[in-house]
């Protein structure tokens, strides 16, 4: 599930899916601010950091102080007194390579941590990048071997993805290789272009695609809009979704929509689940 843009409701409605699902592994690769856990509320059974960075570190008694690190640092990183500005460093180890006396090392460091959880409708496998760290796509990529190996593991039919929003690195760690994707938007303006630049990742990256319209009575023309663009470009919209105040009960008791509640948001994401389990190969196009 990936949304071009953040509020359009996916994790809404990876959430009832996962509740939906049976036999499947879940996997929240939306590092940077992960939520399908605050819906699904998983035990922690397994906690670790993630090593995916590296920063400069000046071994004092072999630097000869002559500031040949500070020129070749692009970034700002070494200061006037040739320490490292941990925030500023980039890791790219010019500054090592540059280095006559050998006394720069390059370390590698902790960039966020990584858990494994269960909650009620399957194992959760979810990450959290740490504060002004880079490197966001490698930790996607190992929430995405972890939930794979549990899958193995456990004999799972399934693996639902709730991406991460946007068309950047992390989505693009989260959508390669994938046998689908769930296209969330919703009837804005920034929806639509949004809509537009995420289907052109999926495009890229020969990904099929299926597109969703979630609070789709709120702006009937735009979503008569995407109706028509998905229609132009052989794209399948497998439903759309109303407005409805339920939605958001449910996220304040942190039960999926489907569980909480019957009402008339919940049936269409009922029935956006039924569409996908149609036949047996996925149902969507290249875009």
């Amino acid at each position: 599930m990936i949304s071009g843009k953040g509020g359009t409701g996916k994790t809404t409605v990876a959430a009832s899916f996962a509740a939906l699902a049976r036999n499947s592994v879940l996997a929240d690769c939306d590092v940077d601010a992960p939520d399908l856990g605050l819906v699904l509320k998983p035990e922690v059974r397994h906690q670790e950091a993630f090593i995916g960075g590296r920063l400069a570190r000046i071994d004092e008694a072999r630097c000869g102080q002559c500031g040949r690190c500070r020129e070749v640092c692009h970034f700002a990183a070494v200061t006037v007194e040739l320490k490292i500005d941990e925030i500023a460093c980039e890791g790219c180890g010019a500054c090592m390579l540059a280095c006559p006396n050998e006394a720069i090392a390059m370390e590698e460091i902790p960039c966020g941590q990584w858990f494994q959880g269960e909650t009620p409708y399957g194992p959760l496998v979810f990450a959290r990048l740490g504060a002004g760290q880079e490197n966001s796509g490698k930790l996607v990529t190992w929430v995405r071997q972890q939930a794979r190996r549990l899958a193995q593991e456990r004999g799972a039919d399934l693996i639902l993805i709730d991406g991460p929003p946007g068309i950047g690195c992390p989505v693009i760690a989260s959508l390669g290789g994938t046998h689908l994707a769930v296209v969330v938007t919703e009837p804005t303006r920034s929806g639509r272009h949004d809509l537009e630049r995420v289907l052109g990742v999926c495009r890229h990256f020969g990904v099929p695609a299926v597109v969703a319209v979630n609070k789709a009575d709120l702006n009937p023309q735009v979503t008569e809009e995407i109706t028509s663009y998905c229609r132009a470009n052989g794209l399948e919209m497998i439903g759309e979704v109303p407005f409805d105040p339920a939605v958001v009960h449910s996220v304040v008791q942190t039960v999926p929509l489907v569980e909480y509640d019957k009402g008339p948001a919940a049936q269409a994401v009922r029935e956006l689940w039924e569409r996908l389990q149609e036949g047996e190969e996925p149902c969507g196009k290249l875009c």
